[in-house]
């Protein structure tokens, strides 16, 4: 029979699916030095957050055939190496869904009541109930930022006790929204017109303190905030200040920057109008048994060769079909990041054309990974090959697919169209030699560019100077150029320049260069 380590504490439920097709060994608290000693034995690992899998264990797990995370997050595994050596990486990323969801109304009502607060003074013998007067949320104006699958729920909970729902997510059509019942608005409205807002959002660069001192200084007197999402998307300086000054009403956080909460954090001067607790957003009995069934029956499909649902790399594809696909999987979601970030995000329907020779390959696995590319920038790590579809789904994504034999230039590309709020944008790409990526086309004028991690896109008349002049303004700020390329379709019409640069572009220096005589438009775009 296979074997499978389980090197973290999991439920029940989970070894007794383990056990119908594997021996099974439950080894807790193992050293890195311990576990790598033993990986060989084992056709299969299953983890919670207390195991780390790097690159030299999962090398040392010759046998391995799928390591299964029986929670949200895969940040404990070296993703890159399993996919590289074969191996399958799964994950329950709807498991914890309701437990998540339920902490948040849970803490969202219990900052509404004060009821931690009134709870610790009746135990210390106070009886106080003018000191405790809260608020209702029947008809309260509750903001959503992220509308994916737990900001969803609570939207509809919310909705359910009256509340009116105001929700921000770039990915999320309007027919979703409808579907939802909510009201889609921008960010700054939203912060606006709320009551209480609850945050949804994955961490990332762009949500790094997405609630700060400016944005706190938008919102209502008398908000309330809750934070059941991720640490490190409110500024907690800020926040504690804007608690005290009374500005905010009151908040309830479940995460936060530094866990555990350290000695020295602002947040510990706040008095009642904070509740806190640590990371409990899934620390349910039944999220903890769903977590725990959901990947250990992925892993026992694996082991009996059937497809796993949820996996964080590339499920299903047989080894030559991956090798020929893979380096056009790389274009696609290359292609799909770029389009979906000149569309500002927010799309509502996407044409994948594949070109030449991969015209007559299967195409899921490409569509697929157009759509993880296009997700990424919202989703981070929620999304992967077998998700993104149903992201996509669920935001009302429109796909169509079309395919063209004929080429001139190059063996096989791939365009993709993005319609969405901000109107049409189309880019196309292909493949130097076997694996090189190159961008060919942006909104139809050509260009060959090989995409890098900072890029600046203009679109502006061609006329004498105007490069010159973005140019100088960048030297300005010490902002260097590591490669340009300038498309256009007709003489001093209209034209498209990319500049590959070394750093991110110093605020404020986009503003600059829109405002430059004869520039329409211009884009950072971050690959």
């Amino acid at each position: 029979m296979p074997k499978v380590l389980v090197s973290d504490s999991i439920d029940q439920a989970g070894i007794k699916i383990l056990s119908q097709v594997a021996t099974v060994d439950v080894k807790t608290n193992l050293t890195p030095a311990e576990l790598q000693e033993l990986i060989p034995e084992y056709d299969a690992i299953m983890i919670r957050s207390g195991t780390k899998l790097t690159q030299a264990i999962i090398e040392a797990g010759k046998k391995l055939k799928i390591i299964g995370r029986a929670g949200v997050g895969v940040d404990n595994v070296d993703v890159a190496t399993a996919t590289r050596m074969g191996i399958v990486v799964v994950n329950s990323p709807e498991g914890n869904t309701i437990a998540a969801a339920e902490h948040t109304l849970a803490m969202m009502l219990s900052l509404a009541r004060f009821t931690p607060a009134a709870n610790a003074s009746i135990r210390s013998g106070v009886w106080d109930r003018k000191s405790f007067t809260g608020v209702e949320v029947y008809k309260k104006v509750l903001g959503v930022v992220g509308l994916g699958k737990i900001g969803s729920h609570v939207a509809t909970v919310a909705r359910a006790m009256g509340m009116k729902i105001l929700a921000f997510d770039p990915f999320l059509s309007p027919e979703r929204a409808e579907q939802l019942g909510v009201g889609l608005v921008e960010l700054d409205i939203l912060l606006r017109e709320a009551d209480f807002i609850t945050l949804h959002v994955p961490k990332s660069k762009d949500t790094q303190h997405l609630i700060n001192r400016d944005r706190l200084a938008l919102m209502k007197p008398g908000v309330r905030i809750i934070n059941c999402a991720r640490g490190g998307i409110i500024d907690e300086a800020a926040l504690a200040e804007a608690l005290l000054s009374g500005k905010v009403a009151g908040a309830a956080l479940d995460v936060f920057e530094q866990e555990p909460l350290e000695a020295g954090s602002p947040l510990r001067s706040v008095g009642a109008n904070l509740v806190m607790t640590p990371h409990l957003g899934a620390s349910t009995e039944e999220a903890q048994a769903n977590v725990a069934i959901d990947v250990a029956e992925q892993i026992r499909d694996v082991l009996l060769g059937i497809p796993a649902r949820a996996a964080v790399n590339i499920p299903g594809l047989r080894p030559e079909v991956w090798q020929k696909l893979k380096p056009y999987l790389h274009l696609a979601e290359m292609l799909g990041n770029l389009v979906g970030q000149l569309a500002g995000g927010r799309v509502d329907s996407l044409d994948v054309r594949l070109q030449g020779e991969i015209a007559t390959s299967d195409s899921q696995p490409i569509v697929v990974a157009a759509l993880k590319g296009l997700l990424s920038p919202a989703l981070r790590e929620r999304v992967n090959f077998v998700n993104a579809s149903i992201e996509a789904k669920e935001r009302g994504i429109r796909v169509t697919e079309t395919r063209d034999a004929t080429i001139e230039d190059y063996t096989g590309s791939l365009q993709l169209t993005a319609k969405g709020g901000q109107g049409q944008q189309s880019v196309m790409g292909a493949l130097l030699g076997k694996t090189e990526l190159r961008i060919t086309s942006i909104n139809g004028f050509p260009i060959n560019v090989a995409p890098a991690n900072y890029m600046l896109l203009t679109l502006h008349r061609d006329m004498p100077g105007i490069i010159g002049r973005i140019g100088s303004l960048l030297g300005s700020f010490n902002v260097n150029i590591a490669s340009m390329q300038v498309g256009r379709r007709m003489v001093r019409g209209d034209a498209v320049m990319v500049l590959n640069i070394d750093d991110p572009l110093p605020a404020g220096l986009l503003d600059e260069i829109v405002h430059v005589q004869g520039v329409t438009d211009a884009y950072v775009v971050n690959l």
